[in-house]
């Protein structure tokens, strides 16, 4: 019996161990988690955590207290924080960076698109600026005018003296 490989044919779907998620789901999550570990909302956060921690273990009574003074199991929880904050500012800075980028060649492809329309409208002043200096104005066909009328005057007056002789 063959197996089908087409593609019209889907496949089976199989039971994996592997974890099924969402990239774009945890790309969000990360660029959430990163900005909230820009603000001043988590310094206050983290420097009340340690405070309350290390007076904790300090000031409280012996048999109460869970980490002792070099603070060994605050240190781990800092380091484990710290480690999965790392790649996760770094997962937020190339999905920014990819972004910028997409937003790059937009603005580049608008700028391209401004600069063809200033050139055109450039071309179109110019070529209306040379086709209104071949029209004529008011005053040039008034004074056309004036000109011609008093060549005409002037030809009906030597006109009358012409036809007396």
């Amino acid at each position: 019996m063959a197996r089908s490989n087409s593609l019209d044919t889907p496949r089976e779907t199989r039971r994996t161990l592997r974890p099924n998620f969402d990239p774009e789901t945890f790309g969000r999550l990360s660029e959430r988690f990163a900005r909230f570990l820009g603000t001043a909302r988590f310094l206050v956060y983290m420097t009340v955590f340690v405070l309350a921690w290390a007076l904790w273990n300090s000031l409280a009574p012996h048999n109460l207290r869970f980490d002792d003074y070099p603070f060994i199991f605050l240190t781990l929880i800092l380091s484990l924080q710290a480690s999965y904050a790392a790649p996760l500012i770094l997962l937020a800075q190339n999905r920014q960076t990819d972004r910028d980028r997409i937003q790059f060649s937009e603005d580049r492809a608008r700028n391209e698109r401004n600069i063809a329309d200033t050139e055109y409208l450039t071309r179109e002043l110019a070529s209306l600026r040379i086709a209104l200096g071949e029209v004529a104005t008011r005053d040039y066909l008034r004074s056309e005018l004036g000109d011609a009328i008093e060549e005409i005057l002037k030809e009906l007056r030597k006109k009358p003296q012409s036809d007396a002789d």
